[in-house]
């Protein structure tokens, strides 16, 4: 066989390959409600695919328009469908928050499913629609969510990670050149530029040596590295 001959079938061999698709984690046993959209099987933390359920902090309105706390309610309504049953959970790979997405199931009843047609989360329809027909007929019949008055799941935390970007813009130094966070975490000393999204959640302490840089280059010549993860 000639080296051409070679080459070409070593191409077609990775064509294929990168053709076929990855294969899908599988993860089954009892579980632990983390929230009202995530699980935690055999120590394998889940995010369902195809649903997105009210952050536990987040408030709502029922039917007579008093506040609940409808993050609990999903909360509950998932611990419901789990409790004493074990559960399989089967999805493409992870979210950037290391989670398994995966549809799962308990007592053969989809666990998105369900709590979808309960109205106690919503599909999320930006990354899969596969619940729609569910939040149709929730909707249609005043169900959970759909009995009152709610913000989806994903406009609450946009509004949250909004006020609090609002605050930490407050805290820091009046000069807009200025408004490099210098970090000390257990990775070493880390900056986070303004625009990165790990900015907004970081806090600077002077006392305990962490600090504010004009530029990149100041950060980099004081033995400072960027952060992780932007």
């Amino acid at each position: 066989m000639t080296a051409r001959a070679v080459a070409v079938i070593a191409l077609l061999v990775g064509l294929v390959a990168l053709a076929e698709p990855a294969a899908a984690e599988r993860v089954s046993g009892p579980a632990r409600v983390v929230d009202g959209d995530t699980l935690e099987v055999s120590g394998r933390k889940v995010r369902l695919l195809g649903i997105d359920a009210p952050e536990r902090d987040q408030p709502c309105e029922d039917a007579d328009g008093r506040a609940y706390a409808c993050g609990a309610a999903a909360h509950a309504a998932l611990a419901a469908l789990t409790e004493g049953r074990p559960v399989t959970c089967e999805g493409p790979g992870d979210d950037p928050w290391g989670r398994l997405v995966a549809r799962c199931r308990a007592g053969g009843r989809d666990l998105g499913a369900e709590l979808v047609r309960a109205g106690r989360a919503l599909a999320y329809e930006r990354f899969d629609d596969a619940y729609l027909p569910q939040q149709a007929a929730a909707k249609a019949e005043g169900r959970g969510l759909w009995a009152g008055r709610f913000e989806a799941p994903w406009e609450h935390r946009a509004a949250e990670r909004q006020a609090e970007r609002a605050e930490a813009l407050a805290r820091a130094p009046a000069d807009p050149d200025c408004r490099i966070k210098g970090n000390l975490s257990r990775n070493g000393r880390l900056y986070h530029l303004p625009e990165w999204r790990s900015w907004t959640a970081t806090r600077i302490d002077e006392a305990k040596g962490e600090r504010w840089f004009c530029s990149e280059a100041e950060a980099l010549a004081a033995g400072w590295a960027p952060a992780f993860g932007n």
